[in-house]
């Protein structure tokens, strides 16, 4: 699908979306990296994907269609098999029936509306042509709404899962007098405990879960998906189902089957229409048996923006500054769970040129980097944190990555990498970015050490994103002085003014924001999440503070003198925008 850069900066200003002068220096970043243009206006945040693709749809004169909340015909959907819509990334939406034609012709008449990424792939269209007697008629869509329409593919999955469920659950044969290795690897292979195992992992991917939690009670077996950082119930299956479950996934994993009063981790891949993932597996006895726990992780899931994480402005410019040193120590902090492996895999994508030798030592490696040499820890073989970064050291890296920092050992080999020519990415787990100090002094390092390699920390948590903007409202008086207690709400509103995000007379009484709506295809009325952090930069008075032994809130309190917006004071600069809400951000800020 080719678009005419002059046309479509033509279109842009006209339309007041973009300034010349910005259109022109995101077209210099592209000419210099090779890329499409298009591209690097969403990756830099010039634009959204639904902005371009209305921009590209104009500029080819094809209609542009929104398909995240249209509700599909199931008959229409299916016209395209899935393997077939999501290969070409294509999907009929509205079929047209021509009433002249009669019943028995009427499979072969009409026209079939599509939605497609790219209009111009006339091989997809001549195919769904030949295949249905239908005239295609092409329409531009954007991948949110692919995304979107893929799903309702699986809208009975979890009906079919019910079933099989209902169906194989009796069928597992357990002998609870048997223990053996044998027994339990039977079990393992029996169809029903196959089937089953196949179906919760096939309804986790289509979820969207990050986590699946198998978890023995003393009446059954309950099954919960983590979607979007929050903990659902999907099904409790029979109790006489576990031994059969927890045994198939040993087997997927290559764990010992005999083994049940022990933890165990392992791995293993599966695909699930057509994307892998790798599941990292972790089983521990309770009372009533072993419980499983399951970490999905797409194969190739990297390719994230920092910008598309939700850093922008100062936090951004303050980052990218942190990252042109050669030597220092970049920290994320956060607790589990909060996005910081994330945000370092983006800030390694970004840093990857063939120029430098990149190493990481990770526990555990969540997504594969080309050129970048990643490390598994594994400590019962000694392979630790400290011992994999002391082997590092001697492989002439230019950047270090180290998962965690842990204990003394780690955090000094850290700090003498960094004083010795290296940049070193790492994670620590504080509340927040001014606890960070204290916790690695806490550690055992040396206060001057630290003013000596520390150059940036940043303190995030994830969010929930809003599906829609339907239920608006406006904060009241009160609401706005008990927020005012604890956010810098003219700093936060200069913010917004400075990045565009709200009219220049926009003041906090007459701003709107949203609150989730739950709808058929949102059920929670959230979908996806989004970072908000605080980025603290090491200035020099920061550094003076740390030497006298300052605690945390005075740091803090000196951080945002010098510009710094809090984790809350960002949140709310998103509920602003729309992105999140405020009893969102107010929910994650209280964890």
């Amino acid at each position: 699908m080719y678009i005419n850069d002059e046309q479509l900066e033509k279109f842009l200003v006209d339309a007041g979306l973009l300034t010349k002068e910005k259109f022109e220096r995101i077209a210099k970043v592209a000419k210099e990296e090779d890329k499409v243009i298009g591209e690097v206006l969403v990756s830099a945040g010039a634009l959204t994907d639904a902005e371009l693709r209305k921009s590209y749809a104009y500029l080819l004169g094809v209609p542009f269609i929104d398909l995240t909340k249209k509700k599909i015909d199931y008959e229409v959907l299916s016209i395209i098999p899935e393997p077939i819509a999501r290969t070409h990334n294509i999907i009929a939406f509205k079929k047209n029936i021509n009433e002249s034609a009669g019943d028995s012709d009427a499979n072969n008449s009409g026209e079939l509306e599509v939605a497609m990424l790219d209009t111009d792939d006339l091989r997809a269209v001549n195919f769904i042509k030949k295949q249905t007697g239908l005239r295609i008629l092409p329409r531009l869509t954007n991948e949110d709404s692919i995304k979107t329409a893929l799903k309702q593919y699986h809208k009975s999955l979890k009906e079919d899962l019910a079933g099989i469920i209902d169906e194989d659950a009796a069928r597992l044969s357990v002998s609870g007098e048997d223990d053996s290795a044998f027994s339990a690897e039977h079990m393992a292979n029996q169809v029903p405990a196959v089937r089953i195992v196949d179906a919760l992992l096939q309804y986790a991917v289509v979820q969207g879960a990050s986590d699946v939690h198998i978890e023995p009670h003393e009446e059954g077996l309950i099954v919960r998906y983590r979607i979007d950082g929050i903990l659902h119930d999907a099904m409790e299956l029979p109790k006489t189902a576990s031994g059969a479950i927890v045994a198939r996934i040993k087997v997927l994993a290559n764990l010992r089957l005999d083994e049940k009063r022990l933890p165990q981790d392992g791995r293993f891949k599966m695909e699930s229409a057509g994307d892998k993932v790798a599941l990292r597996v972790s089983i521990l006895p309770t009372q009533y048996g072993e419980k499983v726990v399951m970490r999905l992780l797409k194969d190739g899931a990297g390719g994230y923006t920092l910008e598309g994480l939700g850093f922008v402005g100062g936090s951004l410019e303050a980052i990218h500054k942190a990252m042109r040193s050669k030597t220092g120590i970049i920290l994320v902090t956060g607790p589990t769970g909060s996005g910081k492996t994330t945000t370092l895999y983006s800030i390694l994508d970004i840093l990857n040129t063939p120029d430098v030798n990149i190493s990481t030592i990770e526990d555990p490696i969540e997504y594969q980097l080309s050129r970048i040499n990643q490390t598994q820890v594994n400590s019962d073989i000694g392979l630790t944190f400290s011992s994999g970064l002391r082997a590092l050291m001697r492989q002439d890296p230019d950047i270090i990555m180290v998962g965690e920092i842990r204990d003394k050992e780690t955090a000094s080999l850290a700090i003498n990498a960094a004083l010795t020519g290296h940049l070193v990415l790492s994670t620590l787990h504080t509340n927040s970015a001014s606890g960070a100090m204290a916790r690695l002094v806490d550690l055992g390092v040396e206060p001057f050490l630290l003013v000596s390699t520390l150059q940036v920390v940043i303190g995030q948590r994830l969010v929930r994103s809003l599906c829609s903007k339907s239920d608006s409202y406006k904060l009241s008086m009160e609401e706005l002085e008990e927020i005012s207690k604890h956010v810098d709400l003219k700093k936060v509103l200069k913010e917004l003014k400075s990045e565009n995000q709200v009219k220049k007379t926009a003041t906090w009484k007459n701003m709107e924001f949203y609150k989730a709506t739950p709808s058929q295809d949102c059920d929670s009325g959230y979908s996806g999440r989004r970072s908000i952090s605080e980025v603290l930069t090491i200035s020099p008075a920061i550094k003076e503070m740390i030497l006298t032994g300052a605690s945390d809130d005075k740091i803090e309190a000196q951080a945002r003198k010098e510009g710094m917006l809090t984790m809350l004071e960002d949140g709310i600069k998103k509920s602003a925008e729309g992105i999140t809400s405020i009893e969102e951000v107010l929910r994650v800020v209280s964890e």
